[in-house]
């Protein structure tokens, strides 16, 4: 015995073992910061989501239309990537921020800060949300340029980082006006021939298509994006499950969930001058949702006193 532990398992790594399993869909609820990520850690969450959207939206309070850079996506997943390491994270990297030595600079930062996976798209700069009218898409070169610069920086890192190559092309174009869903097909199968690990069909538009899509796409793993009231119906984990969808993300859940009853809170607050009694957790209990026990225990361990009483 030479009193050394193994190293703990990463979220890459762990993301992998999970896709191994043909029978079973990773779930990854969407999470938007510090106190989304520990309350879907603290739900049992086996996977999160670092979605774009809301890192737009929680960080600069901004719409999403590509105002957040680099620093800003990476700031945010390689925080929620170090609340708890042996969680996959997976995180949106947008078109990768600039041409191909950026797009390789993003996937070594994002699997350098623990991140499981990533996605890189095909919209131009000027992106927006895919759920958004009107994306306009850089040519299948340039995108497959895109995917080949994030392969090979995820090889040469060592790291077992996932990249997932997704289009934007069943809802948008490019400058040629090509786009729809066999446009979107053809740019998943070029992706896969690049030697991407999964693959993200963006916009589907029903059932049928969520069907022909994976029946087209057979040999990588396919994502599915629900996201509430988009361009793609909404159905269960089980039924993305059925259909064979080995990813479910839902971006929004956190959004959806806290903006109605902040909404709430501040009417209440606004009418009868205190917030509403159901509110009233105090800051002990709030603490907790991010840690406290935790951090106290482990000053404890080493003989800190500070936060004994």
């Amino acid at each position: 015995m030479n009193g050394h532990t193994s190293p703990p398992m990463t979220g890459g790594k762990r993301l992998r073992q999970l896709l191994a399993n043909p029978s079973k869909t990773v779930v990854a609820p969407g999470v938007h910061d510090g106190i989304t990520a520990r309350l879907a850690l603290a739900s049992g969450a086996e996977c999160l989501y670092m979605t774009g959207a809301g890192t737009s939206m929680s960080r600069l309070g901004m719409a999403d239309l590509g105002l957040a850079t680099f620093t800003d996506m990476h700031q945010n997943a390689a925080m929620i990537a170090g609340i708890n390491p042996s969680v996959p994270v997976i995180a949106d990297a947008d078109t990768g921020y600039g041409g191909p030595i950026n797009v390789a600079n993003t996937v070594r930062a994002y699997a350098r800060s623990g991140i499981a996976g990533c996605h890189i798209e095909d919209q131009v700069t000027e992106k927006r949300c895919g759920h958004l009218a009107g994306k306009l898409l850089v040519s299948r070169d340039v995108y497959f340029n895109r995917l080949r610069a994030a392969c090979k920086a995820r090889d040469e890192s060592g790291s077992e980082i996932l990249i997932i190559a997704r289009t934007d092309a069943r809802a948008g174009k490019d400058a040629d006006g090509n786009g729809g869903f066999e446009e979107a097909v053809a740019r998943l199968k070029g992706a896969a021939d690049i030697g991407v690990d999964a693959l993200f069909f963006e916009a589907m538009q029903s059932e049928e298509e969520m069907k022909r899509a994976i029946a087209e796409c057979p040999d990588l793993p396919m994502l599915l994006n629900m996201v509430q009231g988009g361009q793609t119906p909404q159905i269960s984990n089980d039924t993305a499950n059925a259909l064979g969808f080995r990813i479910v993300i839902w971006p929004c859940l956190g959004m959806e969930a806290l903006i109605p009853a902040y909404r709430n809170a501040l009417e209440v607050l606004r009418k009868t001058g205190k917030p509403p009694v159901e509110e009233n957790l105090g800051p002990k209990a709030l603490f907790e949702v991010c840690g406290l026990n935790e951090l106290m225990a482990f000053d404890e361990s080493v003989g800190g006193k500070a936060y004994k009483s």
